[in-house]
């Protein structure tokens, strides 16, 4: 069931070019945060590592990393995710992909979340990458496959979350990116939400990086999304 603690449902998405730039915004947030995404840039400079210590050191840790591979290696990938003690993996949500990936994880308290359509992707891209779907409707395809398989979740975007939400049953988790408080930059992303619509909508979980840590004030910045999520 979806938590009623704002603070577990806050995840902060450290793309930092560096462990130290991390360490120092978790510093910042101690206190504020307690739940962090590790992605590609970070994992890539030293931040498997960084995962490792932040659990150790109470942190729930989402590692990002949308495996996709032949069925033996996303399990024996995931057999390896599950004992660094981390509480969300991604994984394309490819139903066999999703399924080994399930099998492999079974017995443990890590959440599998499959990743539907990335939220930098409007109709265009997915035209342009083969696809005969829309966004809308490959994401509630994926949804469908995300349950049959298993898993422990979905992530999408929050402008997906309510029709998800009917698909996968109160229970799942729906991690939302792509999160933007009212008036911020859309930067790279094609398909947001505020994090109070978001939550509204059916999310369990909001994923919010750069306004939290590219702003002066990582800390203010935090509280303020805290607080409206609290109101919502």
């Amino acid at each position: 069931m979806v938590s009623d603690n704002m603070t577990e449902r806050l995840i902060v998405g450290l793309d930092l070019p560096n462990v130290a730039d991390a360490e120092k915004a978790v510093r910042d947030l101690d206190g504020v945060a307690s739940f962090y995404k590790i992605g590609y840039r970070l994992a890539f400079a030293g931040g498997l590592e960084l995962a490792r210590d932040l659990v150790a050191d109470g942190k729930s840790v989402f590692l990002d990393m949308k495996l996709l591979d032949i069925d033996n290696t996303v399990a024996q990938g995931v057999e390896s995710v599950v004992n660094m003690g981390v509480t969300m993996l991604t994984l394309h949500a490819y139903p066999k992909a999703m399924r080994a990936a399930v099998a492999a994880a079974k017995g443990s308290d890590l959440c599998l979340l499959g990743v539907t359509v990335l939220t930098s992707m409007d109709e265009q891209d997915l035209v342009e990458a083969g696809y005969e779907y829309d966004p809308h409707t490959l994401v509630l395809r994926r949804a469908e496959q995300v349950l049959a398989a298993g898993m422990g979740g979905i992530v999408c975007a929050a402008t997906e979350a309510a029709a998800v939400r009917k698909i996968v049953g109160a229970d799942l988790a729906v991690v939302t990116p792509g999160i933007r408080p009212a008036g911020a930059d859309h930067g790279d992303q094609k398909r947001v939400m505020t994090p109070a619509d978001a939550l509204r909508a059916g999310a369990s979980h909001l994923v919010v990086a750069r306004p939290i840590v590219a702003a002066p004030d990582k800390r203010a910045a935090a509280q303020a999304i805290l607080a409206e999520m609290q109101a919502a």
